[in-house]
């Protein structure tokens, strides 16, 4: 038998969490319940994105999350998920491989 190369392997949504401030006012008028999730489309999102003040990206995503946990333990995890071609795409891809250093 082989050794494993890798502890673990998530297989997940490359996600990329975008934090700021917001008034009510804000939320409204895009639609956003205060203290909830809303999926959003292409579209929605240059809006919000545009529309918001400054913010902080975070990557993260449930699977690639349980990855970051195990490489801060020391282990080595791989990721499978597929990421655009875009900002979002190289901070996400950036920010994943970061962890390996």
């Amino acid at each position: 038998m082989t050794q494993a190369i890798h502890d673990v392997l998530g297989v997940g949504n490359a996600i990329v969490d975008i934090l700021t401030q917001a008034d009510d006012a804000f939320l409204a008028e895009h639609g956003m319940p205060k203290g909830g999730m809303t999926l959003v489309d292409e579209a929605q999102a240059h809006a919000i994105y545009d529309a918001m003040g400054s913010g902080v990206e975070a990557s993260g995503g449930s699977a690639a999350n349980t990855i970051a946990g195990v490489a801060s333990f020391g282990g080595k995890g791989a990721f499978i998920g597929r990421v655009r071609d875009d900002e979002f795409g190289k901070i996400f891809a950036h920010d994943l491989r970061s962890l390996a250093a």
